[in-house]
């Protein structure tokens, strides 16, 4: 006789069923577990055999354990509490049948006690999804288990608990005071706000397109003028996340080891320029999150973008038109969601004076070109607005100056409109091209002011899409049903290029 019992493995964060078939047969005493096991399923025979001693139980026959499905690479220890629970049901130590429904997920201690393995909330998810009913786990108290409503969930300690409980002997339920505290009345806290922020009408009102519409943003400006302050404000004009979205994140913060700092705030990322390209793609052996996975469903801020490798930079295309990122090393193939608004900064020239009305620009023509070509024609394809920034007065205060929330609310709403035109939590940036024109076309009158404007400034097919989501966007926020033409030539306006070479005093290229 075979006795299955159910379990999750994880690719990145998908998961899948794993059912670890175990079979008792005379022979010497030994375990071999099978089904394309790591070294650290391979290792669970020697926790898995501990433990049932520990319960006074001993194996004096040969067990083998067959996780299926055998073509999907098993790892890590997630999967000890199920073959425990198998070697015991075919051991006769437990009578009752094991419910189908239920997910055993957890790694074991010598003892028998039940620890919390790597992974847990995506394989929640997957559970999930999956139509599993109940779920035992070890506890943990960062996991968001009430955020799983039609998922009953048992915290278990012992390997003895789940015992007694397939025996119907205890009751197990997570207490109150063990659960995340995901429903906290307080309002989300924000670092920096948009009414804090004097001057930059123009930047502010792009990025309040960017926002609703999910743009991507590439500034330029002198040092000092602002870009920086922009964009760290900028998560706080963005909507909060949705329960699932908040999940998501949680996940791969999870799988990164790294901190969340508040769940319900879209993240926010601002690696350094000297970052590899590993960490910010991600990678490694058993490949991890980098730092575009970590910016899902929020901000990634590229601050001297031109200072970032061109190879960095370039792999940054395919995740941007995607939204997730495919990493392949020898262990393993993994995906990760990356769906992010990339705001980057950099200066107009490599002294960063270029145009500037304070400071004289040194740098020759060709340093410029070979300055600005560091970041190559596909990703500045890949930039929905380009904003040229200029210093403000310090002493221009509080004139009619929006908080961040009256823009969030317009975002929120604009955003609302996409959801309900879409029929799903889609925004201008990420819908298809297709669905785009079907819910929104335009008229022939459009099509032919867009085309112009393409030839005149060399624009791609893909800048040439970039311009009507942005007039999809714009009109969103205007409340409007179709794309007008003022919003049309609104998006021209924020396609600017970056101003050119201007002759100065100290300009050596004259």
């Amino acid at each position: 006789m075979t006795v299955k019992v159910s379990s999750i493995g994880l690719r990145g964060l998908e998961g899948f069923r794993v059912q670890a078939e175990v079979q008792i047969s005379p022979g010497m005493a030994s375990m071999v577990i099978v089904g394309l096991p790591d070294a650290s399923v391979k290792e669970s025979k020697e926790r898995v055999l501990s433990a049932i001693r520990s319960l006074g139980k001993g194996v004096n026959q040969k067990v083998v354990v067959n996780l299926s499905p055998s073509d999907q690479k098993k790892n890590g220890p997630m999967f000890d509490l199920a073959i425990a629970i198998g070697v015991l049901k075919e051991m006769g130590e437990i009578n009752s049948d094991i419910p189908a429904d239920s997910l055993f997920i957890g790694a074991l201690s010598l003892d028998g006690s039940i620890e919390k393995v790597e992974g847990m909330l995506p394989a929640l998810i997957a559970a999930k999804s999956l139509g599993f009913s109940k779920v035992f786990l070890p506890y943990d108290p960062l996991l968001p288990i009430d955020m799983f409503e039609d998922l009953e969930c048992f915290a278990v300690q012992h390997i003895n608990e789940v015992i007694q409980y397939l025996h119907g002997q205890t009751s197990l339920a997570l207490q109150e005071d063990r659960l995340m505290p995901q429903k906290n009345a307080s309002p989300a806290e924000y670092q920096k706000d948009f009414s804090n922020i004097i001057g930059h009408g123009h930047a502010k009102y792009a990025l309040e397109i960017a926002a609703a519409g999910g743009h991507n943003v590439l500034m330029s400006g002198p040092p000092g003028c602002g870009k920086s302050l922009l964009a760290e404000a900028f998560p706080s004009i963005l909507p909060p996340l949705s329960k699932q979205q908040q999940l998501e994140v949680i996940s791969l913060y999870q799988l990164a080891k790294e901190q969340l700092p508040e769940h319900r705030i879209p993240p926010f990322r601002h690696p350094h320029h000297s970052s590899s390209s590993v960490a910010i793609i991600g990678g490694g052996s058993y490949p991890k999150p980098g730092e575009i996975s970590l910016a899902h469903q929020g901000v990634l801020f590229l601050d001297e973008m031109a200072e970032f490798t061109k190879k960095t930079l370039d792999m940054l295309r395919q995740p941007l038109e995607s939204g997730k990122v495919t990493i392949s090393r020898a262990h393993s193939t993994v995906t990760y969601p990356s769906s992010f608004i990339l705001i980057g900064a950099m200066n107009p020239c490599p002294c960063g004076y270029q145009g500037s009305s304070m400071r004289y620009c040194t740098c020759t023509q060709k340093q410029i070109q070979s300055y600005r070509n560091r970041v190559s024609g596909p990703v500045y394809d890949r930039m929905d607005i380009l904003l040229s920034l200029n210093p403000v007065n310090l002493d221009r205060k509080g004139r009619g100056m929006e908080s961040s929330r009256e823009i969030r609310n317009r975002v929120k709403l604009a955003r609302d409109q996409q959801y309900l035109r879409y029929q799903e939590q889609l925004t201008n940036s990420r819908v298809s091209f297709e669905l785009l024109t079907k819910t929104s076309p335009l008229t022939e009158n459009q099509q032919k002011v867009i085309a112009r404007m393409a030839a005149k400034h060399h624009w791609s097919n893909r800048v040439q899409i970039k311009i009507i989501r942005l007039a999809r966007t714009i009109s969103d926020l205007a409340g409007q049903e179709q794309i007008t033409d003022e919003s049309i030539w609104n998006a021209f306006s924020l396609r600017r290029t970056f101003p050119q070479k201007q002759g100065n005093v100290g300009d050596r290229s004259r």
